[in-house]
């Protein structure tokens, strides 16, 4: 007979004893989240602050990450670029996630002319590469925090717009649907009481996949220099501006924020593969 403390440990406890890769990527993103929040105050040196006689030094006990062309501390700067990277993905990922469910949402409980018009725009954007697709509209809007948001919003948003729609559809005929609308209830009554707390796992997980490829799609553009521009620090324009400084052996103006920004696309990948696993019963063995 299991014992009493055997009984209270939850689903979720047992899951991650079992999928240790599951529990060290949600640990590094709750440890990339504390240093976001938190990096005003725990950075070493203003990120922004030139000191040109400490210029291009390497990684030492003053200079953890060592220095930059401007003298700017690395360190500083990586943290103060993840503070602003998490914040465009989860400000880009809400905004296609609340807009790409409720489209989705009724769509698929609908149905008729106005799911099969959302569906054709929802395939000519797909159409496109996304990120060719995210280059244009940030050239079009001009460069800014929020047009990258924007932008970013707007290629996730066919995305929840299908999960949803999918999700819905599958279970508008089941018997629980059908007596809600025998009992009175409305078209949006049904779809945000009913249906939509049933498809949260799923947009769940297709939301924590969507922040690693968000924080990607935003240092991508800013590479390219059609995102961030400087001297805002952010790990996109922090390795192209290393990169030009890598034939004269200055190797860690590219690898520390090439390797933080690597770690937490990892992170919320496998957090997302994690989820897939705790939440959606079809993946359980």
């Amino acid at each position: 007979m299991p014992s009493l403390t055997a009984r209270r440990v939850s689903p979720a406890a047992r899951f991650f004893s079992h999928s240790p890769t599951t529990g060290i990527a949600a640990g590094g993103t709750l440890m990339l989240a504390f240093l976001a929040l938190t990096a005003p105050w725990i950075s070493p040196y203003d990120p922004l602050a030139s000191d040109v006689p400490h210029a291009l030094q390497a990684p030492g006990p003053h200079h953890w990450f060592g220095t930059d062309e401007l003298g700017r501390d690395v360190l500083s700067r990586v943290l103060a670029a993840g503070r602003l990277d998490l914040t465009i993905a989860v400000s880009a990922v809400s905004l296609s996630l609340a807009a790409g469910v409720t489209v989705g949402c009724f769509c698929g409980y609908l149905g008729g002319r106005l799911d099969r018009l959302v569906g054709r725009v929802v395939d000519v954007l797909t159409a496109f590469p996304l990120f060719v697709l995210a280059m244009a509209l940030v050239a079009a809007l001009g460069n800014s925090v929020e047009n990258l948001i924007y932008a970013t919003a707007i290629i996730n948003f066919p995305f929840y717009i299908r999960v949803a729609r999918a999700e819905v559809a599958a279970r508008r005929h089941l018997g629980w649907v059908e007596a809600a609308h025998l009992s009175g209830n409305g078209t949006s009554r049904i779809v945000i009481a009913f249906l939509l707390p049933n498809i949260l796992p799923t947009v769940a997980i297709q939301a924590s996949l969507n922040l690693g490829w968000a924080i990607l799609n935003a240092a991508g553009l800013s590479f390219l220099g059609l995102g961030i521009t400087v001297p805002t620090p952010e790990w996109g324009v922090m390795v192209a501006n290393g990169a030009h400084f890598m034939s004269s052996g200055r190797w860690w103006l590219v690898l520390f924020p090439g390797s933080v920004l690597m770690l937490t696309i990892l992170c919320f990948n496998l957090l997302g593969d994690g989820l897939r696993d705790l939440l959606d019963p079809r993946t359980r063995t």
